[in-house]
């Protein structure tokens, strides 16, 4: 970075400095006195053009992109032809309709939910990164274009999207273009995709893999040119014995994939990433993870497997919240809580992203590792060591908002608000980032959380050479060496 740059960070500091701290005190334990107004929480008619399918026979649609590999070379294209297999290449290249190379996909698959046939769902390798690319062919052929990510650096800086708990209502389309108004490259999205299951009536239940269909087309205007790092929540479990559907995830397993077995994770259910210069870690919430599951296994070897001196920001997702003050789902999350909460403080993450509870909620650093049966330490504690947990379930989902929020406001929540929105997570280097929290405010975006994160590891670590250098000073002041 050169003098110009350090400057204008240095002012952007200053000024997100002065910002958060006219907004709110940001460990102050604060409730929102927002109300939200009546924004109706009902799905987008079936008719609205956002859910429009492309014209032409057996167009290609609900095109989404995901990364492919460990380090961000490579991306992974899913779409789907409705009517037959149609091709499973993609052409790609440097420039707009300049496609110099081809890769083949995997062969078109299909499945079966009750009494819904799906259509033929494609997936797609590209391993040497381009920019612009095209699926389909002749007439209905469609094109589009993604950003080729940063090498993996500890100071490249990047912008992540936070979205959870989405759904296809009209608050829904607020937050998803909300959000493509913003400078984020990617979205870690926090779980609950379609909320499709939400259609389980005795009369309804064809419209389950109906609503998968609907939601694909909707969220395509980002997803076919971004990547989006996807997790899951109970939504798409689909666990329905009552329709002979016992096998779980299937809707979202046969349309969305990931790279776990870069990471070598043995479920697509977890897993994790790294990117620019961020480790990203995927838990499942609905998947085993006490002591000697796949899941619990894994995640031991790859907190190992993190190098801050890489990719200095280590931040986590899962659905369910570890802490929320909510009403809803309250203390939902101990079972994961308490198996991994204290590798998190161990491992310093910065910062862990939940969703599941449809409100906005910032936690202080804190965490409740110390209890036993006889310590009486049975409450979190502040621990400057520990991860920030921030639920973001509340991108507008078909059920509602989630409330009403705990009374009194529990010491280790620093900001809640009950309404719908969405979070960017702006890294600068390996010691800054800026985290915005992003108020849907009926229908329009107002930026309403603020604060600047600070890297666990590298303040820690230029804490401790700080220190050693004092300590260093001190002894040849006294001729001690």
């Amino acid at each position: 970075m050169d003098d110009v740059g350090r400057r204008q960070y240095s002012i952007i500091l200053v000024t997100c400095f002065l910002f958060v701290n006219t907004l709110s005190n940001v460990y102050g334990g604060i409730t929102s006195t927002f109300v939200r107004s009546e924004f109706p929480a009902t799905d987008i008619p079936l008719d609205h053009e956002v859910f429009a399918v492309p014209p032409g026979y057996n167009a290609p649609q609900q095109v989404h992109i995901t990364q492919g590999d460990y380090d961000g070379k490579a991306v992974i294209i899913s779409w789907i032809t409705p009517d037959e297999p149609g091709s499973s290449e993609v052409q790609y290249g440097k420039s707009n309709k300049n496609y110099e190379f081809t890769a083949l996909g995997t062969a078109p698959t299909k499945y079966t939910f009750y009494q819904y046939k799906s259509g033929y769902i494609h997936h797609c390798l590209l391993s040497n990164l381009e920019y612009y690319y095209k699926i389909g062919s002749g007439d209905v052929a469609r094109e589009f274009w993604f950003e080729t990510p940063p090498e993996l650096n500890p100071d490249t800086p990047y912008v992540f999207g936070i979205i959870g708990d989405l759904g296809q209502t009209y608050n829904s389309l607020s937050t998803l273009e909300h959000y493509m108004e913003s400078k984020a490259k990617a979205v870690l999205f926090l779980g609950d995709l379609s909320y499709a299951d939400r259609y389980a009536s005795s009369y309804e239940y064809d419209q389950i893999g109906l609503r998968w269909d609907t939601w694909g087309r909707f969220v395509e205007p980002s997803t076919a040119y971004q990547p989006w790092i996807w997790n899951t929540g109970n939504h798409e479990v689909d666990f329905l014995p009552q329709l002979g559907e016992m096998t779980t995830f299937k809707n979202y397993l046969n349309r969305y994939t990931t790279p776990y077995k870069a990471c070598n994770s043995s479920d697509p259910l977890w897993y994790s990433i790294r990117r620019a210069s961020a480790h990203i870690i995927v838990l499942s919430s609905y998947s085993p993870y006490v002591k000697y599951t796949p899941q619990y296994i894994w995640l031991k070897q790859e907190l190992k497997n993190v190098d801050r001196e890489k990719t200095p920001w280590l931040i986590v997702l899962m659905h369910i919240p570890f802490y929320n003050s909510n009403s809803a789902h309250f203390m939902e999350g101990e079972g994961m809580r308490s198996t991994f909460e204290s590798w998190f403080v161990d491992y310093k993450v910065d910062v862990v992203f939940a969703g599941h509870v449809h409100a906005y909620e910032r936690s202080n650093r804190i965490s409740n590792i110390k209890f036993n049966v006889s310590n009486g330490y049975p409450y979190p504690v502040p621990d400057e060591s520990a991860p920030l947990y921030i639920t973001v379930g509340d991108g507008g989902n078909q059920e509602g908002l989630a409330g009403p929020f705990l009374d009194p406001q529990p010491e280790y929540s620093a900001f809640r608000e009950m309404s719908y929105g969405h979070s960017t997570l702006e890294i600068f280097n390996r010691t800054h980032a800026l985290y915005h929290w992003n108020r849907n405010d009926n229908g329009k975006k107002l930026p309403t959380d603020a604060f600047v994160l600070h890297n666990q590891y590298w303040a820690s670590k230029q804490m401790r050479k700080e220190k050693k250098h004092y300590l260093r000073s001190v002894a040849a002041g006294l001729g001690v060496y």
